[in-house]
């Protein structure tokens, strides 16, 4: 009985512990770790999202780019950090989908090292090719890569980038050399500049490029045309049946912040991502927001883990 006595007391203190953390929270700026570097299109959707959340909480948001090893830094970093809500990862199907199946050994646990907060979104990734490159069409661009074998390059800047192109060369069966980058930015610029002919890329750090001739724009990953750019027909629809890749962001904290400081977040993350307007300047870089309570969220990332596996294994991709 004695016994009994003491573990109620312990689970009594550290629920008014936890109740009088999330009353007081938040009571330093939170920072908002992204796993790519400044320009991506995961930094781009995490500062409007930051911005909003500081008005919200009244409290200084801070992003911190931790780029690198496929956002394993960035995630390690946060599976580690004190679970008070105040340092937050803007996770994606990268750190938290393809990682298990890409690395032998990870550092993080994608599930039990971290809290589900909100879902944010989904991106729209294309495949686009340095211009000078003899190919107005994904077919051209295939009949052109087989006749070339091992001359032409991707770039990748994540792992989608990786995914993405991998599922091409075993699908469409044609010699492509990868070229791995740490992140989009330096990967796009060499695109850009001709010294590797092609990548896949989100809609954020391309479409200007697009637009402005410097890139060929032939299609997106996803396996029906995107709302966004509903001239550019889906790999799928342009000659590479079942080619679907899709890659989307959540925000997660550390495993044992306060459920309390997990809902308040969660409420205020719905809330910015249900401003029309809001939806509208986050749909200008190629994303399409939406949320959720964190149970749907931690459901999805376990259907991704499975998904994204099948996908590395269907693509020969042999983990590191």
């Amino acid at each position: 009985m004695h016994c009994l006595t003491r573990c109620l007391v312990v689970v009594c203190v550290a629920f008014a512990a936890s109740a009088v953390a999330a009353q007081t929270y938040p009571n330093k700026p939170i920072t908002i770790v992204v796993p790519f570097a400044p320009g991506s299109g995961t930094d781009s959707i995490t500062r409007i999202i930051g911005q909003q959340l500081s008005v919200a909480l009244n409290q200084s948001v801070v992003i911190e780019n931790k780029a690198g090893a496929s956002g394993v830094i960035a995630a390690s970093y946060v599976a580690r950090a004190t679970p008070d809500g105040h340092t937050l990862l803007m996770a994606t199907n990268s750190t938290h989908s393809a990682n298990p199946s890409l690395f032998k050994n990870l550092s993080y646990d994608p599930v039990k090292d971290v809290a589900p907060v909100a879902r944010a979104g989904s991106y729209v990734f294309m495949l686009v090719i340095n211009p000078d490159i003899p190919a107005k069409t994904l077919p051209e661009l295939v009949v052109y890569a087989k006749a070339n074998p091992g001359k032409l390059t991707y770039a990748s800047g994540n792992t989608t980038g990786i995914v993405a192109g991998e599922t091409l060369k075993s699908k469409a069966g044609c010699d492509v050399l990868h070229v791995p980058y740490k992140s989009t930015p330096p990967a796009l610029n060499d695109v850009i500049g001709g010294r590797v002919s092609m990548m896949f890329i989100d809609l954020a750090p391309g479409l200007e490029h697009v637009r402005a001739g410097t890139l060929r724009a032939l299609a997106v990953t996803t396996k029906e045309r995107s709302a966004l750019l509903p001239d550019l027909p889906s790999l799928h629809e342009a000659g590479i049946p079942g080619y679907d890749v899709t890659s989307w962001a959540g925000l997660f904290a550390p495993a044992g912040t306060p459920k309390e400081i997990v809902a308040r977040l969660n409420e205020e993350v719905g809330k910015i991502i249900a401003n029309p307007d809001l939806k509208a300047k986050i749909a200008v870089t190629g994303f399409d927001a939406f949320t959720g309570p964190p149970e749907t969220l931690a459901a999805f990332v376990q259907s991704e883990l499975v998904n994204w596996a099948k996908l590395i294994k269907d693509a020969g991709i042999e983990p590191q």
